[in-house]
């Protein structure tokens, strides 16, 4: 028989499973108390200490996400009133002090989705860097540790940590407020939300350096948190838009990679393993966004949905994908866009067409260090005949990707190419 976990081993396994699942919730209870991520975060940590020395002695409890929850609120309520009682004392000393707000008792166990939303908006404030952003959503609301947060995207550990750093001090001295948006300036603050969540996933999705093509644990955080918002906002098109398309893109993973974790190229995998279960939730999520006017993120979900319906490669509704394209062209305008627009009508009206889009794309500086713009372009000179100069791109593709096993693959491509 395999050796079994000691009781008190068990036990912290436990509360550390549970803390990870609950932490964005403990801190989101404890952040509406305080008004202060940084703060809030700290608050949840000393629930969890309380829990490692309680729980061992005397059991987990029932609702373990809601002691830690409360626990972390009752401090957070106990250190507004310390403070209030400070600031009072001063008052009768005769320092001309502002007076402190009265202690924000807890919120009802039905409000916690609020917090949680606000949670979202304030990690995600426009206030902070891309990087900072990533990085404490990931930390506030994916649970990652700030090790596993380097290690995802390659970085020094340090340098995760002054980027979280950061960001709580510049939410603070920024006065950001933890609060919803509303009307313009949700608007403009949730493009930065699902921004960030986007990119988590594609970090995982198709890793940008590194030995490994995929992290599945950075999409399954991403799309983690595109559920939890589409839950919390059922009303924003955007939103399901967005959890559509990780949905469907998310459906592929399993065959993404060969035996040896080498890249299988979306025309070379067996649909048979793409997961149909992910294609459903993301056919029900893009059915929900019921957009009129759809988004960017509409749009790439309708492009996906095309790919999900297909049951072989030769299926794939290649003139819609290509109208869907331009029109997500129309709606922001951008080089990346227009350079899978240009794979799209390869695949659609052939690869002369679309060679002039990705020459004229090559004439400007917009993608001269982007590895997917040679990629593309030796793909489409490949099948044309013209092998030198496609061996050529993807020698140059191959130079600029950080990724090893893109390199492997671009350069086995290129010795493809006699």
């Amino acid at each position: 028989m395999e050796p079994q976990p000691a009781p008190g081993e068990a036990t912290r396994a436990a509360i550390e499973t549970v803390f990870r699942l609950e932490a964005p919730r403990v801190i989101a209870g404890a952040a509406r108390v305080v008004r202060d991520v940084g703060l809030a975060e700290e608050l949840a940590q000393d629930a969890l200490v309380a829990a490692l020395e309680q729980w061992p002695r005397d059991g987990v409890p029932d609702n373990p996400g809601a002691w830690l929850t409360t626990t972390a609120r009752r401090r957070a309520v106990d250190l507004v009133r310390r403070r209030e009682t400070y600031a009072r004392k001063l008052a009768e000393i005769g320092r001309a002090l502002p007076e402190s707000a009265e202690p924000v008792e807890p919120a009802d166990p039905e409000d916690i989705d609020d917090d949680l939303l606000r949670l979202v908006f304030t990690a995600c404030h426009p206030v902070l860097s891309a990087e900072a952003r990533t990085a404490l959503t990931l930390r506030l609301l994916g649970g990652l540790t700030t090790a596993e947060i380097a290690r995802a995207f390659l970085v020094p550990e340090p340098t995760v940590a002054q980027r979280i750093v950061r960001a709580k001090r510049t939410l603070a001295t920024k006065g950001v407020a933890f609060e919803v948006p509303y009307g313009p300036d949700r608007e403009a603050r949730l493009g930065s939300v699902l921004d960030v969540i986007y990119l988590i996933f594609n970090e995982g999705y198709a890793a940008t350096a590194g030995d490994d093509w995929l992290r599945p644990s950075l999409c399954e955080d991403a799309l983690r948190l595109a559920r939890r918002l589409s839950a919390l906002m059922p009303k924003e098109a955007e939103v399901h838009g967005l959890t559509a398309l990780l949905e469907f893109q998310a459906s592929r993973t399993a065959a993404r990679t060969g035996p040896d974790g080498a890249p299988v190229l979306l025309k070379d995998q067996n649909r048979a393993r793409w997961n149909r279960m992910l294609i459903t939730r993301g056919t029900a999520a893009l059915a929900r966004a019921d957009a009129t006017a759809p988004g960017p993120y509409v749009l790439q979900a309708a492009i996906a949905a095309c790919h999900a319906r297909a049951h072989t490669w030769e299926e794939t509704d290649w003139p819609r994908i290509a109208a869907l394209y331009g029109l997500l062209a129309a709606r922001v305008p951008s080089p990346v866009v227009e350079l899978n627009r240009a794979v799209a009508v390869s695949m659609a009206e052939g690869p002369a067409p679309a060679l002039d889009l990705v020459d004229a794309l090559a004439a400007g500086p917009a993608l001269r260090e982007y590895h997917l713009l040679p990629s593309v372009r030796g793909d489409l000179l490949h099948r044309l005949g013209r092998t030198a100069e496609a061996r050529a791109e993807f020698e140059r593709a191959a130079s600029l990707t950080r990724n090893e096993r893109e390199r492997a693959l671009l350069l086995r491509r290129a010795a493809d190419c006699c």
